[in-house]
């Protein structure tokens, strides 16, 4: 077993100030799950550091982490922490990626309104309509992989899926999705080289095809959401038009390539629940509530700032701390209605209960849509590919190094396909 070198944990009352941060680098992160474990073990609340000069807080527990999500002095208005993000290097990054305003980086009555202009885009009825396109894009990519061999299943199955579903969304051109798919990669790694480089390039190629909606709408979300931006002016500005365009094309697709590689990861790990899913699919909708309590693809939260002093877990929190919520720990802390063991990953589990999506007004509006594309994907996976599994040692995958996202960013995998089902079969 490895030793732990980074790990310092807090004093038993959940953590202090005089306590150091646990360092939130890479690390830490191969090893999220077993080290949150040992956090929850001592408490709930621990200082931490998320960047280079950048410490607070996070809660690791659920009771806690839910009333943190819902706590009225917890506010994304980073005004409180401006000394510190600045003297970080990091004032242009409170709003999420930089890319202007967003309903995740809002609170009311900003947030109520941009999220209600979006909101009817992601209703169930709209998501459902989306099931066989989605199931075409999901055979299409089984079929243009060779019949067997090798190949890195996040690259050629798990991240374009989500791209061409939000790409098709926001009428994003085709021959543009591979740019963005670097472009939102690198937007959750704000400590890569070449961070800057991709925001500035993601913001000028947004702002380039808000214009182009402009010039010649289409039946998009995108054309949609400037129609609205100039129909009814102050609804929404500019920068909000850009920032959630870029909240949605990041949200709407990164979050999901994770949560298909976390989960193809998870059953390659437990051959025993493969077995089980195979043998029967119908187990799937369930399965994927399992997957994203056992190993979300949204590790924490986005930074909270303390308007005022709080207490939380019975930890002191000053004025202009930062605050995140380790979603994954949560997740995994939150007891089962079943009694089951939470470490124990379990695909048959009934109604598994998690805090993937997070909670309270910042609820993940387009949960719907990862549902049904998790299920689609994995459905037309384990149809399509009966012989999968991992070409390297699971030690030895590298997970996003940084930052919100829980995800490994290759799958190297050997496997056999088989010809597509019929037309009309069940997904």
């Amino acid at each position: 077993m490895e030793t732990d070198h980074t790990y310092q944990p807090a004093p038993a009352s959940g953590g202090g100030a005089s306590a150091e941060p646990v360092v939130m680098g890479p690390e830490f992160k191969a090893d999220a799950p077993r080290r949150f474990a040992r956090m929850r073990a001592e408490g709930p609340v621990h200082r931490a550091q998320f960047f280079p000069g950048i410490t607070g807080w996070i809660v690791v527990d659920h009771e806690v982490g839910r009333a943190a999500l819902t706590h009225p002095a917890l506010l994304k208005n980073a005004e409180p922490a401006v000394a510190m993000l600045e003297a970080a290097g990091f004032l242009g990054h409170q709003r999420g990626t930089g890319l202007g305003g967003n309903m995740l980086e809002s609170d009311p009555p900003e947030h109520t309104r941009l999220r209600r202009l979006v909101s009817a885009a992601f209703s169930p009825k709209r998501t459902a309509a989306l099931e066989p396109r989605i199931t075409r894009i999901a055979h299409g990519l089984i079929d243009a992989l060779p019949p067997a061999g090798q190949t890195d299943l996040v690259e050629t199955f798990a991240a374009p899926l989500p791209i061409a579903v939000i790409a098709e969304l926001l009428g994003i051109p085709e021959a543009d999705r591979f740019d963005f798919r670097r472009w939102t990669t690198l937007a959750f790694q704000v400590n890569h080289p070449e961070y800057a480089t991709a925001v500035a390039s993601l913001h000028g190629f947004l702002r380039a095809l808000v214009e182009e909606k402009r010039r010649a709408p289409g039946d998009d979300l995108l054309s949609v959401l400037v129609a609205a931006r100039d129909e009814d002016d102050g609804r929404l500005s500019e920068d909000e038009l850009v920032g959630t365009a870029a909240l949605l094309v990041i949200a709407g697709h990164e979050t999901t390539v994770n949560l298909l590689g976390n989960a193809v990861l998870a059953l390659l790990r437990h051959p025993d629940q493969l077995g089980l899913l195979r043998a029967d699919p119908g187990l799937l909708p369930g399965a994927i509530e399992e997957f994203l309590r056992y190993d979300s693809s949204v590790e924490r939260t986005t930074n909270r700032y303390a308007a005022q002093d709080l207490e939380l877990g019975g930890v002191h929190i000053p004025r202009g701390s930062v605050v995140a919520v380790a979603l994954s720990s949560a997740s995994r802390s939150l007891p089962q209605e079943d009694g089951g063991d939470s470490d124990t990953l379990d695909v048959t589990r009934r109604a598994a209960r998690h805090l993937a999506f997070g909670h309270g007004i910042h609820h993940c509006l387009g949960a719907p849509l990862a549902r049904l594309e998790a299920r689609v994907a994995l459905h037309t996976l384990l149809s399509r590919v009966p012989d999968l599994e991992l070409a390297v040692p699971a030690e030895a995958l590298d997970w996003f190094p940084v930052g919100m996202v829980r995800g490994v960013l290759s799958l190297p995998v050997r496997y056999r396909t088989v010809e597509r089902p019929a037309e009309g079969t069940a997904s």
